[in-house]
């Protein structure tokens, strides 16, 4: 068995810092792709790319129906990869929507979507994860600030940092209806979280956040070294962002719902090994060993 080298130590006993091992863009510069270059500029400086107008407001309309067919499916509520509200008991999030939807697997292999993936990863990639989220109005509770890539490495074994998100708006996100947030920048250093993992530790952090969450101390020199950044936009934008971005959202206590696809795209170069801080491994609806290219 090959041994794969922890470049990212996390789940120990303290929490530590650890400046960023792998490349931000790891395609070539110049490789073609829908991405200017001075956009991979920024998103390589800053950790995420904001796209005005990635769907159309036609196919908005189609993805915000397919989305409220699955949410009001009690087939689909009573499915594992259905998560609820703690409080209200609503559907919060369907995950691996790509296997279980055809018009959503449509929007994942659409050029506009994974050709962007395959830019900035500069390999064919594969979806690590997919789901639709809904934060209805009036207390859809958010998400504590956290590293994607702290969880994905020490639950699913992804090594190396070469997985990018896309959240693709399906309603308006206001500055006051618990928008995504993002520190700038903080994609270069990887925060290794304290404490051991829990067995089923993901049933628990899929509703609230616990292992793999930032000490105060540590998101307070964050905030105050990069700053925070509200995304706003029409339903149809979309945000990219990097593996190892510090963000979270605030609940949405407004009338306003904020509902948006979520996709993870990871290179087939960077497939899951075995978690390398956790005792079993999530399911597979949550972090896919599909390793198959997106086509």
């Amino acid at each position: 068995m090959t041994t794969v080298t922890d470049l990212y130590p996390s789940r120990g006993t303290s929490e530590v810092s650890v400046p960023r091992q792998d490349p931000v863009v790891w395609s070539e510069p110049g490789a073609p792709g829908p991405i200017p270059s001075a956009d991979l500029q920024g998103y390589e400086r800053d950790g995420f790319l904001a796209v005005e107008q990635l769907i159309d407001d036609d196919e908005v309309a189609l993805y915000r129906a397919e989305l409220e067919r699955m949410v009001t499916d009690p087939a689909i509520r009573a499915d594992e990869r259905s998560i609820v509200e703690p409080q209200s008991q609503e559907i919060r999030s369907v995950f691996e929507v790509h296997k279980t939807s055809e018009i959503f697997a449509q929007l994942v292999r659409d050029e506009r979507v994974v050709g962007r993936a395959r830019q900035i990863l500069g390999s064919d990639v594969y979806v690590h994860q997919s789901r639709i989220n809904v934060k209805p109005g009036f207390g859809a509770s958010g998400f504590y600030w956290h590293s994607d890539f702290e969880t994905w490495h020490a639950e699913d074994g992804l090594p190396n940092m070469r997985t990018v998100s896309v959240s693709i708006a399906l309603t308006e996100n206001y500055d006051t209806n618990g928008g995504l947030m993002i520190m700038p920048g903080s994609h270069h250093t990887f925060l290794g979280c304290s404490g051991a993992t829990p067995k089923d530790n993901y049933k628990k952090s899929l509703q609230m956040q616990d292992a793999g969450t930032p000490s105060d101390e540590a998101l307070t020199k964050f905030a105050s070294q990069h700053g925070i950044k509200l995304f706003t936009g029409r339903a149809g934008s979309a945000t990219w962002f990097d593996c190892n971005c510090m963000h979270g959202s605030g609940d949405n206590i407004t009338p306003f719902p904020r509902s948006n696809v979520f996709i993870v795209f990871n290179s087939v170069e960077n497939a899951a090994v075995e978690p390398f801080a956790a005792p079993v491994r999530r399911p597979e609806f949550i972090g896919s060993t599909d390793f198959t290219p997106v086509k």
